[in-house]
């Protein structure tokens, strides 16, 4: 049965920053090629990850590759502040510069294409986000609410609208030819939803609109049972 078809695949190359929209993507056993490949280790902060949790304005920064993806070495990261300037991730002004912003002593770290580990990926390996949840929440809320807000890999319309998410919990999908998930547990939403993506500014009270409303989730977490590359407008089917 097919459960929905794929609207917009998202990648984030650096943990906490805006990411990319992609036409295709490959599936590597840790969820997308690159998603949180690369992040910054504060080394005040007992050597976790610097997130937007403790620097609402890293969501401010966008991060693409560039050039051809190898599972030897990854592309060229351009990385671009909010304020226009570009930078190579392994440039030092870029460490230097989220140093000063965020007044604390950080480190770059890049992890192997093969293997992005937890907590660098988030509880599980892919994140989806239904364009009907979007809808749903923009019109109770009263404004429309930027998908960027969630940080979903997959936006997928719902074919099947008899079928609700809770139905597919603990099943697999196939997505297009190749790609198989298992649906594993809805994504419990913090404080990071409320960060507008373009400013960094704050809006407290959308967290409190889906806690009140959806039970504090918004969006299905997916575990890779099988690799392989999908595209916009590829089908989701139940197995």
């Amino acid at each position: 049965m097919i459960f929905g078809t794929i609207q917009k695949i998202m990648r984030y190359p650096v943990k906490s920053f805006t990411g990319e929209y992609l036409s295709k993507a490959k599936i590597m056993s840790y969820g997308i090629y690159g998603d949180r490949s690369h992040a910054f280790i504060d080394k005040t902060n007992k050597n976790k990850h610097l997130t937007i949790t403790q620097f609402p304005k890293m969501v401010t920064y966008k991060a693409q590759f560039l050039g051809e993806e190898s599972i030897e070495v990854f592309p060229k990261l351009k990385v671009i502040a909010s304020d226009g300037a570009e930078f190579d991730w392994n440039e030092k002004a870029l460490v230097e510069r989220m140093e000063k912003e965020t007044n604390r002593t950080l480190e770059s770290i890049t992890y192997s294409p093969t293997n992005v580990p937890i907590p660098a990926i988030e509880v599980d390996n892919i994140l989806l986000i239904s364009t009907e949840a979007l809808a749903e929440l923009s019109s109770s809320y009263g404004e429309p609410i930027d998908e960027r807000r969630f940080r979903g890999n997959i936006i997928y319309d719902r074919k099947e609208m008899g079928i609700k998410e809770q139905d597919i919990m603990g099943k697999q999908i196939k997505i297009g030819s190749e790609v198989i998930l298992e649906i594993n547990q809805f994504c419990e939403r913090c404080m990071i939803i409320t960060v507008d993506p373009i400013t960094g500014t704050r809006q407290p009270q959308l967290l409190k609109q889906i806690v009140k409303e959806r039970n504090n989730h918004f969006g299905i977490y997916a575990r890779v049972i099988q690799t392989g590359t999908i595209y916009t407008g590829d089908q989701m089917t139940i197995l």
